[in-house]
This record gives structure tokens, C-alpha cells and sequence, in this order.
């Protein structure tokens, strides 16, 4: 699209999440959607790498035979056949769908380092793999061949049917309604639920004092898909405000359905992870644990809370309970040569 040569300044008032002006050059100001611009601050501030983690005392306990259980390998195991690809998706999502349709320039300047945040996870994961010398073929096919990881692989790429074909455009009332139905896809449920009790399983191994390497890789990704979750949350209430029309009744009961399918499809995965339990925690009270994380993304959202559970791990507070994910890190700084640091903001 060529660009309109004219004096007249970028009125701030026309400025959309989709559907605005001017989508193809990012002019920055006048700035609207000034949460997207702090997300995209904040995560330059936050650069890691997974490389500059050490990972010698979980490759001892991995080698060892007096450390981790048969139960506890394969949970390790099933939860990394789970995340080898699942970042990628997210990606694929973001850089080839959702860029294409955000006419926000700051929500574009933050889809950017979201993109290369889901690379650097893909890279923790093949980094945790290789250094513990687990079977790369095994792991990475998992996707292929576990149920439950197909399943909720199958479910999320679904939703990428429509906004994927080079032909869709947002601007009508069911193209705009399909582009937010992605948006609770990818941020609330892939990102909020799917990626967030996996979380919880590495803090499992954390509590015990085993594979700290690898939880501390998870801390950072957890840090990075929080403001994931958050932006992908702003975008839909941007979008609700915005235009307020495609935010019906019929939708808000669509979004909880998605949701309800999502919460079952995480129960379904917690029973390949959990067939015995470890670290006393089991299927069901992960199913506790996903119900419970649902009613938060829910909220977010403006929709009532579905399950009305009490957090079954009243320890994951310090490390994933949205009201006080800031004070995981205040105990442990790690600074790095890029001046970042694990802090939420």
C-alpha cells in the first residue's frame, strides 16, 4: 500500500487495535495503547538466554541413580515433550497471524519481541534436553504421538484456520469476532492455562531441591509469558472497549466454552503426567490447580468465574499466583552482563 503524502497529523482518536490507520509504517506518536509500549520496554529489560544457566547439578541428578524417581523422569519428560514445539505454535501465531491484523504500531513493536521471546523458550527447551542427554527424538515427537499432547496441539491450531488464510481480513463483524476468539485461544488458554500448569510441575521439582537448572530456565519463561498473558488480556479488553459491539452475550458464553474445553483438555494431559503422583501432587489436584487458574483468566476478561476452587498448592503462590508473582524473584537477583534482571517490572 503506497504511502498518503499529506500534512495532516495522526489523529490519536482513530488509532485501533485492528481495524485503524495507517497499519504499515510504525508511527510510534502519538501513542494510544501506552501498556503495549511498557510491555515492550519491560521485556528489553528482561533479555535472557538459556545458555548462561548452569546446568551441572541437574545432569548429576539426572545421571544419578538415588535422585529421581521412574514417576519423576517421565513427569520431566511428558512436561518437556509438551513444550518442545508449544512455543512455537504461539509463535507461529503471533509473527503470521496476529502481527497481520494489529493495526496498534506499539502493539506491533511488542508482537516483535513477543515472537523472539517464544524463540528463546524453544531454544531453553532443546537446551534442557541436550544437557540432560535425554532421547531428542523421543522428546521431540511427543507432539506426534502422546494423546494428550495432540489433543491440545490439535485444539489451539484449530483456531488458526480462519486468521491464517492470506485472504482474511478483520473489518467485518464475524472476521473481528473470529480474530478475538484466537486472542482467548492463544493468550488465555495456550498461554494462561496450557503453559502455566506445566509451569507448576517444574516448581515441583524446584520444592524438592531437584533440577533447579531447569526451573530456573522456567522462571525466566514463566516471567516472559506473563507479560505474554497480560498483553494478549489488554488486547482483548482494548478490543472490547474499542469496539464493543463484538464483545455479545452469545461470544462471552462462546469464550467460557473455549475455556471450559481447555480446562479439560490440561486435566486430560495432567493424567500422562501425573498416572501415580509426585511431590503430592496428582490428576486431581491438578485438575483443582487448572480449574482454579481458569476463574483468574476468566476475570481478566470480565466473565464469572466457572469453578470457584480454592488454590489446591497454596505454595505455588511464591511462584505463579497472579496476586503475588512479584515477590517470587525479590529472594534471588541473577544479574547478567546485559544488565537484566528477574524482576516483574
Amino acid at each position: 500500500m503506497p504511502i498518503k503524502r499529506t500534512s495532516e497529523k495522526v489523529d490519536i482518536n482513530k488509532r485501533r487495535v485492528i481495524n485503524g490507520a495507517d497499519a504499515d509504517v510504525i508511527q510510534l506518536f502519538p501513542m494510544k495503547h501506552t501498556w503495549a509500549w511498557d510491555a515492550y520496554n519491560a521485556g528489553n529489560a528482561n533479555h535472557w538466554l538459556p545458555t548462561e544457566i548452569n546446568m551441572q547439578k541437574d545432569v548429576e541428578q539426572w545421571r544419578s541413580n538415588s535422585v529421581l524417581s521412574d514417576d519423576e523422569r517421565e513427569a520431566l519428560e511428558v512436561v518437556l515433550g509438551f513444550f518442545a514445539t508449544a512455543d512455537s505454535l504461539a509463535a507461529n501465531n503471533v509473527v503470521l497471524a496476529t502481527y497481520k491484523h494489529i493495526t496498534s504500531p506499539e502493539c506491533r513493536m511488542y508482537l516483535l519481541r513477543q515472537g523472539y521471546e517464544e524463540a528463546i523458550h524453544t531454544h531453553a527447551y532443546q537446551y534442557m534436553v541436550e544437557s540432560l542427554a535425554l532421547d531428542e527424538s523421543r522428546i521431540f515427537n511427543m507432539y506426534r504421538e502422546i494423546d494428550s499432547i495432540y489433543n491440545k496441539d490439535e485444539f489451539v491450531l484449530s483456531f488458526n484456520e480462519g486468521i491464517f488464510n492470506p485472504n482474511f481480513k478483520t473489518g467485518t463483524f464475524e472476521n473481528d469476532q473470529k480474530f478475538l476468539e484466537n486472542m482467548v485461544v492463544f493468550a488465555l488458554i495456550m498461554e494462561g492455562i496450557f503453559f502455566y500448569s506445566s509451569f507448576a510441575v517444574m516448581f515441583g521439582f524446584q520444592r524438592q531441591g531437584k533440577l533447579v537448572g531447569c526451573a530456573e530456565q522456567i522462571q525466566y519463561i514463566m516471567r516472559d509469558e506473563s507479560q505474554h498473558l497480560n498483553f494478549g488480556i489488554n488486547i482483548i479488553n482494548a478490543i472490547k472497549e474499542e469496539q464493543p459491539e463484538l464483545w455479545t452475550p452469545e461470544f462471552q458464553a462462546h469464550a467460557i466454552d473455549l475455556i471450559k474445553q481447555g480446562v479439560e483438555l490440561e486435566c486430560e494431559f495432567a493424567s500422562s503426567v501425573f498416572p501415580k503422583g509426585i511431590f503430592g501432587m496428582n490428576a486431581e489436584s491438578f485438575r483443582k490447580y487448572i480449574q482454579f487458574i481458569a476463574d483468574r483468566r476468566l476475570q481478566r476478561i470480565g466473565l464469572a468465574p466457572q469453578y470457584n476452587n480454592e488454590n489446591p498448592f497454596p505454595w505455588m503462590s511464591e511462584a505463579i499466583d497472579i496476586s503475588k508473582e512479584k515477590n517470587f524473584f525479590e529472594t534471588r537477583v541473577i544479574e547478567y552482563q546485559t544488565g537484566g534482571s528477574l524482576e516483574w517490572d
